[in-house]
């Protein structure tokens, strides 16, 4: 197996030469997702930061064991790091790779994730799940062996499925109707994370959500797991539906596994599309992210300034409602060029209203205001300057 030497964060490890990533690959490395790990370790340093005590984290898809290595070099307080992998030759490189960084509270073994956490049960605070494709499979054990207190860190890339290309695998891993709408990214995080919590509440545990992101081909989730039957029943209250109108573009949502959903939009009489089960609480805590443009600040990270602009971008759409509203899209409906974007805003935020961009879409607006009044507005800013 031929070999290459990459530098990341501040290890170095040897990963293995070929021309395309995929799960093909004799030991699996993919260099796009430096973004994910830089993203990673500034989240469980300031989780760490938080507690009394050093962690033990679960790396339960090991690869080269670059993310093994990274958590052990770069968090402070980390205890041991837990990684795992079913390819033999990746145990062998993730090995190598830890002898190459004089790391040594770092422990490699050959196992399926699954099996990892169960025979771990209890054991770690940190539990990243980071597979090729869907963790669907490993909610339940991570759910059921993650300790009370600890941060769950989980990705999917299985977007394709999360977004509404591929209908049947959604409904099939995850539970849930997927819709493909220009909020379709969003509507995926929120189905993974309401998948996460429904298999958090068969262990009476629940979560509260810290940091999510969609970038490039996968979506991002990093959530606190606490216990405790009744504050699980209350959480499983922000599961529920969102219905679209494919014709005006309105939306509404409906709270509750089984909630009277109407048929049909109000605004305009047309079939309202549904998707759901999905999680309509909140996608980021402000507290926490305010706190992890801090401590990005002092780490050394090669995607430091991406890092730190994607923290702005969900910081100010935090407080914002679930779903946004792309302007090309509108204006596409209204039959007119689109105007400047912070225009439209400007207007919408004169008025009073919640108004932000988002980071899911480049032309996207999170606003609470009414859809009628966002299109009066948008033709209105049109008219004021053509």
């Amino acid at each position: 197996m031929d070999t290459h030497f990459i530098e990341e964060g501040l290890v170095k490890i040897q990963v293995p030469d070929y021309e395309k990533v995929s799960s093909e690959a004799p030991v699996f490395y993919n260099p796009v997702m430096e973004f994910n790990r830089d993203i990673s370790v500034v989240v469980i340093n300031q989780y760490r930061k938080q507690l009394d005590h050093d962690i033990i984290i679960c790396d339960a898809f090991g690869g080269t064991g670059i993310r093994g290595a990274r958590y052990s070099k770069e968090i402070e307080g980390v205890e041991k790091v837990v990684v795992g992998d079913v390819n033999p030759l990746a145990v062998n490189q993730a090995k190598a790779n830890m002898q190459l960084n004089n790391i040594s509270n770092v422990e490699v073994e050959k196992n399926d994730a699954n099996i990892l956490l169960q025979s771990n049960k209890g054991l770690f605070d940190v539990v990243d799940i980071d597979p090729f494709g869907t963790p669907a499979m490993f909610l339940q054990s991570t759910a059921a062996n993650i300790r009370p207190g600890g941060l769950i860190c989980i990705s999917a890339t299985d977007t394709s499925a999360l977004c509404g290309t591929y209908h049947d695998p959604c409904i099939r891993k995850y539970g849930a109707n997927p819709q493909k709408t220009e909020y379709c990214h969003e509507n995926g995080i929120r189905i993974l994370i309401a998948a996460t919590a429904r298999n958090l509440a068969v262990n009476q545990k629940y979560l509260h959500v810290l940091f999510s992101h969609s970038t490039e081909h996968y979506m991002r989730v990093y959530a606190i797991v606490q216990r405790g039957g009744k504050k699980t029943n209350e959480s499983l209250n922000n599961v529920g539906f969102v219905a679209h109108c494919p014709e005006c573009l309105n939306r509404e949502l409906f709270y509750g596994y089984s909630p009277s959903i109407v048929d049909e939009c109000p605004c305009c009489g047309h079939k309202y599309d549904i998707a759901g089960p999905l999680w309509l609480g909140k996608l980021w805590d402000k507290e926490f992210l305010k706190s992890m443009m801090e401590t990005a600040e002092d780490l050394s990270l090669n995607k430091k300034s991406e890092i730190l602009d994607l923290f702005t971008k969900c910081y100010n759409e935090a407080d914002g409602p679930a779903t946004f509203f792309d302007i090309h899209k509108l204006c596409k409906k209204l039959k007119i060029s689109a105007p400047k974007i912070n225009d439209v805003m400007d207007e919408i935020e004169s008025r009073g209203y919640f108004i932000s961009r988002t980071h899911f879409k480049l032309t996207g607006m999170r606003t609470d205001i009414p859809i009628n009044e966002l299109k009066d507005i948008i033709k209105e800013v049109k008219e004021k300057n053509s």
